[in-house]
């Protein structure tokens, strides 16, 4: 016998040890589920009271919950992209619109699509999307505890309680969205680098082979999610640092082996957006990362990176982690405590490492401060992996040193910060329950009422535009229109257009056929200024109660009129016998990158007008550049006819008196003038001749500010 227990007696312990910490792993993941998704269906439960008030009390008695719904509407574009790949219709947002790059995850719809082909239709795929987030949940806590490998094995019992501590994160592994997912993954390559470092302390030369398992891992991580490139950075820094000792050379190619696959998909991804769609940049990262932001100077998008960088760290320390503020730096006392600890001070180092990197780069991100920080949360989970580390190595420490004074000193310390962290999170947690549901309930209210009542409308709708590219078409299952981008249709660059302006998305939508275009808009009328006032006729509104997520108080139902754009791509001003050679369109993406249409100094803001053609008196309506005084525009046309006279149309609706000058390849052609008119105006350049069938024109810099709107040249 060796410490009081036959040989026989402690092996049964140690092989069924593992069952133990599964068990408790597993009943901690389902406990804060239950409490999660509890609140949800209760919440959507009282929806129902609210749109069925008779069938309340029978519901009630017969002990029914609410349906399945999503705290986010986001959830619902990963439902909708799930759905498309299940019909066979994979990277569409919705099939039939074409490729889309809107998906924050490549894998992620794909694991979704499985539930669908299952029989989770509907509503009923976040019940499937429930289940994978506990089954991942679990898979992060057994993972994990590769972490405590040098530890005691009862220290690794700290981890399922520490990881789902902070209600802000458990929320977003609940939600519906990916966050789960990429954190299982993360823990399957975390698994195959600690095999890995533990077979390169052997001293025979490695195959590259070895290396598979956690370079595979790691693709499937950067497919999840594509800002996990920074956990692939650190697994294969942490592969180069193991190999150092046996030269410069071979951690070198170890490190690039680990990387190669992950950065292989991500320029795979890219240059398949860019074959597919005319941008390598996914449509998500153009609508949402200030570096794409087109009136951002270089200064302002270093300004908002480094807000957001503040912003994420006190918010999450100073709101998330604890009721008071001080209180939330505790985790990061524990965190800290766990690279003073030898046995503990490199896995904490990896975890420290890749979420500081993910926090670096998702403050380019414009809406980390939304959808109660879920970009961040991944980081947070990292940080709380490394604070449970932290906890229990003290406690290891306390019981290793109890015969001395330190021993007891360290234990009370680390019961009193432990204590002190979940009786000042505990208010945080029961908010984030209650917050889950009531987000829930308002995506269920809103969204998913406005997709059942278009589902419903008889005709139903044959295209809706929406802003909002989730619940709303998944529930209606009709064909829409992202105007925002994420649904992309049709290879036109909705993403980058709206984010100069609703007008350059506007001029996108007429380039669409008639039957193309939408006949109905779903819309919250605040984010879109005069567009649903000029085009749309409101037939009805979807309000929320209680808000807390959606992105406003009614989603208004229009019935759009679009012939205002049926003139719009034709001078009104053209003579008998001429013909339009060329036509500029200024804010529409498409024309302008045709044309090389520019700005020059200034950031070219983007305007629209609907005023009375002065053609046939009908509505026109137009979009166009603003040019202020001290600034010019140029553009590249073609197709001309050499030497044959030339005439240049210019229509502007002048808002003040301006002149400028325009240049044909360089040597002056004229000057246009024009008064102050409350009207659409053509203003003309005659006489031009020109000498080549390509020629780049140049409207120089003005005495005024000036919006040009279309530019025709126009040839007999």
């Amino acid at each position: 016998m060796v410490n009081g227990s036959p040989p026989a007696e402690r092996a049964l312990g140690r092989r069924f040890e593992p069952v133990l910490y599964a068990f408790v792993a597993g009943a901690v993941t389902l406990f804060v589920a239950l409490k999660f998704y509890g609140s949800l269906r209760l919440q959507t439960l009282h929806a129902l009271h609210w749109a069925h008030p008779e069938r309340f009390d029978e519901l009630v008695r017969a002990g029914r919950l609410g349906p399945w719904s999503a705290p986010l509407d986001d959830v619902f574009i990963h439902f909708d992209f799930a759905r498309s790949a299940a019909r066979g219709a994979p990277f569409e947002w919705v099939p039939g619109n074409g490729y889309s790059s809107g998906g924050t995850s490549f894998l992620y719809p794909f694991v979704l699509a499985v539930g669908y082909w299952l029989g989770f239709r509907g509503l009923d795929l976040m019940e499937w999307a429930a289940i994978l987030a506990c089954v991942c949940t679990f898979a992060v806590l057994l993972g994990a505890r590769q972490l405590t490998r040098d530890l005691p094995r009862a220290a690794s019992y700290v981890l399922p309680f520490g990881f789902l501590s902070v209600g802000a994160l458990d929320w977003s592994l609940f939600s519906g969205m990916e966050v789960a997912l990429l954190l299982a993954l993360w823990a399957a390559a975390l698994i195959a680098y600690g095999t890995l470092v533990e077979r390169l302390r052997d001293p025979a030369p490695v195959r590259h082979a070895e290396l598979a398992p956690l370079a595979a891992a790691c693709v499937l991580v950067v497919a999840t999610r594509p800002e996990a490139v920074v956990a692939v950075v650190v697994f294969a820094a942490g592969v180069a640092l193991a190999l150092l000792r046996r030269g410069p050379r071979p951690a070198l190619v170890a490190a690039f082996l680990v990387g190669l696959p992950s950065a292989l998909f991500i320029v795979g991804q890219s240059l398949t957006n860019l074959v597919m769609t005319g941008d390598s940049t996914a449509a998500g990262a153009l609508v949402k990362l200030e570096a794409h932001h087109p009136y951002l100077t270089r200064r302002e998008v270093l300004d908002a990176w480094f807000f957001h960088l503040k912003y994420q760290i006190l918010r999450v320390t100073h709101y998330h982690f604890a009721d008071t503020a001080i209180y939330g730096w505790l985790v990061w006392v524990f965190a800290g405590a766990a690279l003073f600890e030898r046995r503990t001070r490199k896995p904490a180092a990896l975890l420290l490492a890749t979420a500081a990197l993910w926090v670096l780069l998702v403050a380019g991100n414009g809406q980390v401060r939304w959808q109660n920080e879920r970009y961040t949360m991944p980081a947070v989970a990292w940080l709380l992996l490394a604070a449970s580390l932290g906890v229990a190595a003290l406690l290891v420490r306390a019981v290793e040193l109890r015969a001395r004074i330190r021993g007891p000193l360290v234990l009370a310390a680390t019961v009193t910060g432990v204590a002190l962290f979940v009786i000042h999170q505990a208010p945080r947690f029961r908010e984030q329950v209650w917050f889950f549901g009531r987000a829930s309930r308002n995506i269920y209210d809103q969204h998913v009422r406005t997709g059942s009542l278009l589902r419903q409308m008889q005709p139903p709708p044959e295209r809706v535009l929406l802003g909002d590219a989730g619940a709303i078409p998944y529930v209606s299952d009709r064909p829409a229109l992202d105007i925002i981008g994420l649904g992309g249709f049709a290879g036109l660059p909705f993403a980058r257009a709206t984010r100069h302006h609703v007008g350059a998305g506007i001029e996108l939508v007429e380039r669409l056929a008639p039957e193309l275009r939408p006949d109905l808009l779903a819309l919250y009328p605040g984010w879109w200024g005069d567009f649903p006032l000029w085009f749309g006729r409101k037939v009805g509104e979807v309000p929320v109660r209680g808000n807390v997520i959606c992105g406003g108080a009614s989603k208004v139902l229009y019935l759009p009129d679009w012939s205002p754009l049926d003139e719009s791509a034709r001078p009104f001003s053209l003579r008998a016998g001429e013909r339009v050679i060329a036509e500029v369109d200024p804010a529409d993406m498409v024309s302008e990158r045709e044309h090389h249409y520019a700005v020059h100094g200034a950031p070219g803001f983007v305007a629209m007008k609907l005023l009375p053609s002065p053609e046939s008196g009908r509505p026109l309506w137009d979009a166009g550049r603003v040019v202020p005084a001290g600034a010019s525009e140029s553009f590249v046309v073609s197709g001309l006819t050499p030497g044959r006279p030339t005439r240049l149309l210019v229509r502007l609706a002048p808002t003040n008196a301006t002149r400028f000058s325009v240049t044909v390849d360089g040597r002056p052609a004229g000057a246009i003038r024009v008064e102050a008119k409350d009207a659409w105006v053509e203003a003309a350049l005659s006489g031009l001749v020109i000498d080549a069938p390509r020629a780049e024109v140049r409207f120089e810099a003005g005495d005024g500010e000036r919006v040009v709107y279309h530019v025709f040249l126009v040839q007999e």
